[in-house]
């Protein structure tokens, strides 16, 4: 049931995270067409793209950490036997979750402290920060969650979930 849970809302901020990334490289090409043609690149094109990169980072975390495409250190854990590995997939969950914690704490407050001072973007769209901080703790709930599922397929010994899906996809 978290699987499922945990999989449908990273699919989910997965696929806003790919609809960002397709925005940015569209406006990324508008951009070069129109300063290399007309000499007139719109200055707010650079702007949306820096937003749309954050994005794209905080809502594709618990996805990758869900596929096992974070970075590890595959050389020592590698050489470890079945529990070490699970022992070692615990604790990359506990660090992870301990990380989401911090993002959503953090994350949280600094968007609300910018809320009430009224800070703005720099630039010409200026956008109310808040909004853009608050993918720190959207992230971090995405990716405290992935982390749950991690630890609790490490205590009971399953796959992780990226081993799991291309164990099923394999012909018996």
């Amino acid at each position: 049931m978290l699987g499922r849970v945990v999989g449908a809302l990273a699919g989910t901020a997965m696929a806003v995270a790919a609809a960002c990334l397709l925005l940015s490289l569209a406006l990324i090409g508008v951009a070069v067409v129109m300063r290399y043609a007309f000499n007139a690149a719109p200055v707010w094109i650079d702007e949306v793209v820096g937003f749309t990169l954050v994005a794209v980072v905080m809502l594709a975390a618990a996805q990758a950490l869900r596929r096992g495409e974070h970075i590890g250190v595959d050389l020592l854990v590698g050489r470890l036997g079945p529990a070490g590995r699970r022992w070692a997939q615990g604790w990359a969950a506990v660090a992870t979750g301990a990380v989401a914690v911090m993002l959503i704490v953090n994350g949280f407050d600094t968007a609300m402290l910018a809320r009430m001072l009224g800070l703005v973007t720099e630039g010409s769209l200026e956008w109310p920060t808040w909004l853009l901080m608050l993918l720190m703790p959207l992230g971090g709930t995405l990716l405290l969650l992935a982390s749950i599922e991690a630890l609790w397929r490490a205590i009971v010994g399953a796959a992780p979930t990226a081993v799991a899906a291309h164990a099923e996809e394999q012909p018996r």
